[in-house]
């Protein structure tokens, strides 16, 4: 009913950190006229246009889409109740948090991508969900998804001549016809790939010594078991590249482990060419970047095994994988200021959190500027 579905409305919209109470939405909802120009009832066999209100004072627009039964996924159809898409778009609501397609395969969310099965292919939708110490958080940065694709597409597209990638279409039109329906959600998020198996270790490469490397030098004297030279400081470059595997897990901690133990769980064969995939990637990469003024400090790639051959998968090379550093401001001995997610864990550093789940909200300030981060540094890497 009206009640219960506004009450959930509001809940999942507060989750994605919309900043009115319920009688707020429920106020600009009636604005909007949305109930009363709600789908009729009598249409129950095939999904209705969506109806969309404005309300310029509140600077907010919602879209509403009645899905009949015979559309739903048979989760929903066993709960036999009445099913409306709703989208909110506004100042604050231009993020997805979450994807709901009533009618397509969701095979699995993980810390940002929902992944849906197309037959022989995947469907990779990355949402603005922000994950940080391996904690999912509560609300997400507007206009995350579309840079995580934006980034992964240049780099598959400059990184073709090394390894092939997962990689068929970002282009709507172009993915199979079940989809298209959902081209309002998907546009600029999202990737028809091929489906490969993927190999379960995440190969790690640092060129700089900083983060939870520099901790593991100052005790130890070297990274993941990596002898490096002695007297190293904070943000240094490396020598040359090493390379770092971890564990790699949907949720909870990555965990490092050495290439010896990388070869038990992908093969000898298999982890030879992703370190040697991942050296060249990140060299290539690098130099690329910092023509333009960018320091690739770290970053981490997967791989997954498609028709026998060893392929990059997953993203490539964005803030969520990468740390990005401005080389007209870096300076050796020094924390530097980056251009990823690092401004939200150095908020968070600041907090009484125990770095489980569940996450903090992040303040409004740090997540736009969040956003505005991720925005530059797609901005400055895809320039031609």
């Amino acid at each position: 009913n009206k009640e219960t579905g506004l009450v959930i409305l509001w809940v999942k919209l507060r989750e994605a950190g919309y900043k009115r109470t319920i009688q707020g939405l429920y106020h600009v909802l009636q604005r909007l006229g949305i109930y009363e120009k709600a789908p009729s009832k009598k249409k129950e066999s095939e999904p209705s246009e969506w109806v969309t209100g404005r309300y310029p004072g509140e600077k907010v627009q919602v879209d509403v889409k009645y899905v009949p039964k015979a559309c739903m996924s048979p989760e929903l159809q066993e709960r036999g109740e009445k099913y409306y898409q709703y989208n909110l778009r506004g100042e604050y609501m231009n993020i997805v948090m979450k994807t709901e397609f009533p009618d397509l395969k969701l095979i699995g969310r993980g810390k940002v991508r929902d992944i849906y099965d197309l037959d022989d292919k995947l469907l990779i939708v990355s949402t603005d969900r922000l994950s940080a110490f391996d904690v999912i958080l509560p609300n997400g940065i507007e206009g995350k998804g579309e840079v995580l694709t934006e980034l992964s597409t240049f780099w598959f597209d400059k990184t073709s001549h090394i390894v092939k990638n997962h990689l068929i279409t970002t282009k709507i039109e172009e993915m199979p016809a079940e989809v298209h329906k959902y081209k309002d959600i998907l546009e600029g998020r999202s990737m028809l790939v091929k489906k490969a198996k993927p190999l379960l270790a995440e190969c790690v490469v640092r060129g700089y010594i900083t983060g939870s490397g520099m901790k593991d030098y100052l005790k130890t004297g070297a990274v993941c078991g990596i002898k490096l030279p002695a007297g190293l400081q904070e943000a240094d470059k490396l020598p040359s590249p090493i390379f770092t595997p971890s564990t790699k897990a949907d949720v909870g901690h990555d965990e490092s482990i050495s290439y010896e133990k990388m070869c038990d769980i992908v093969g000898k064969e298999y982890a030879e060419k992703m370190r040697d995939y991942t050296i060249k990637i990140y060299t290539f990469a690098s130099e690329l970047a910092l023509s333009k003024g960018i320091i690739i400090a770290d970053t981490k790639l997967e791989f997954g095994l498609y028709e026998n051959e060893v392929i990059l998968i997953d993203e490539v090379l964005t803030p969520d994988s990468s740390r990005f550093w401005f080389a007209d401001k870096y300076k050796s001995g020094h924390i530097q200021d980056s251009m990823d997610k690092q401004i939200v864990r150095n908020y968070l550093e600041t907090l009484d959190w125990d770095k489980k789940a569940p996450g903090p909200v992040l303040p409004e300030n740090i997540s736009k500027e969040t956003s505005k981060r991720y925005r530059e540094i797609a901005g400055l890497l895809t320039a031609e």
